[in-house]
């Protein structure tokens, strides 16, 4: 029993300092450098002694940038620091195809670029390309197509004007034409026809018979061979005024798609001056009252003359005929019967005029 407990206590210590071997030897071995920062070891060893110097390259998809390229294992096991720079390859900048986007995240190795089409354009092409690890697009850029509708229907009684020509019956998304309706029909919705992006027309207008009543006569005025009956859509008639009437408004009037006439126009009456004893200014001419016989037409003027008493001279105030009423100005002071008769000249208009 003593001997057997001797030969088991050498055998522990045995195991014990093969175990301490082990523990130091593994310590000291440096693990495959990893793949680190776009670099990495070639060749397939798995464990080096320390002193073991190795070269790293950098990763395909990845080019030099500066810095040795050796790292050394350390007695601890550890690596020397790894200076080797890696930076990923570039792609060139892509272009963005026309009436559409690429939508970029980058231009190094492994991004992605996204393209898309504006509205009513159709995408031919992939829709995503990487960065590849030779520093070119995984795929060509894309086409962005217009969508296309064919010729719109056409509403009875109407046709339809282009705004361009077109070529195979079909029209380009965003184009169109305008509805036109034959007289005495009128266009009742939408006048444009607009090729959407679903590749479908806008809504269709109706072309509906739309008349107005006989023309009324208007006060002081008269139509012109106008014919008492009800009028298509876009006919005219012609107004007058009686005389010294003047028309305020449109010779013409038309019969709109509503089915009433335009805004009818205006006979504006003429005005009288209203003074018994002076004298007046109408169309540069000085008249004295009694010897004005004219009338004074809707918007003309006349000018009658006021006293400064201060400085005692005299200065024209204008007064303007509006449909009839023409007020005389209230500085205006009509003289006396003798004043007028025997000393005319010592009325405004008559003595010097204010500066």
């Amino acid at each position: 029993m003593q001997t057997l407990s001797i030969g088991m206590r050498s055998i522990l210590q045995l195991l014990l300092l093969c175990l301490a071997f082990v523990a130091v030897t593994q310590s000291s071995v440096c693990p495959r450098p990893p793949q680190e920062k776009g670099s990495e070891l070639n060749g397939g060893h798995m464990f080096f002694e320390p002193g073991t110097e190795v070269t790293l390259s950098c990763m395909q998809g990845f080019t030099s940038s500066g810095g040795s390229r050796k790292i050394t294992c350390k007695k601890n096991g550890h690596w020397t620091e790894r200076e080797l720079k890696c930076s990923p390859r570039r792609c060139p900048v892509p272009d963005s195809p026309e009436n559409g986007k690429a939508n970029i995240s980058g231009i190094v190795y492994e991004s992605v670029i996204t393209y898309s089409c504006n509205e009513g354009f159709i995408l031919y092409g992939a829709n995503s390309s990487e960065c590849l690890q030779t520093g070119k697009w995984s795929k060509p850029k894309p086409q962005c197509q217009s969508v296309t509708c064919n010729l719109p229907d056409i509403p009875q009684f109407a046709k339809i004007v282009y705004d361009k020509l077109f070529k195979d019956d079909t029209v380009e998304f965003g184009s169109g034409g305008t509805y036109h309706c034959l007289p005495p029909m009128v266009l009742v919705g939408n006048k444009r026809a607009i090729c959407q992006a679903d590749g479908k027309w806008t809504e269709p207008p109706e072309c509906k018979l739309v008349t107005c009543p006989p023309p009324v006569p208007i006060d002081n005025g008269f139509l012109s061979f106008a014919e008492n009956r009800e009028h298509g859509y876009r006919e005219k008639v012609r107004y007058g005024c009686m005389e010294t009437y003047i028309l305020d408004g449109s010779l013409e009037v038309e019969c709109a798609d509503t089915g009433l006439w335009d805004t009818l126009p205006t006979c504006r009456a003429p005005c009288k001056v209203d003074i018994e004893r002076g004298r007046v200014v109408y169309k540069n001419r000085k008249y004295w009252i009694e010897d004005f016989k004219h009338n004074v037409l809707h918007g003309e003027e006349v000018i009658v003359y006021c006293l400064n008493k201060q400085k005692k001279c005299g200065y024209p105030v204008t007064m303007q005929c509006n449909d009839g009423v023409m007020n005389t100005p209230n500085c205006y002071d009509e003289p006396s019967a003798v004043t007028y008769n025997v000393r005319s000249g010592s009325l405004p208009s008559e003595i010097d005029k204010c500066t």
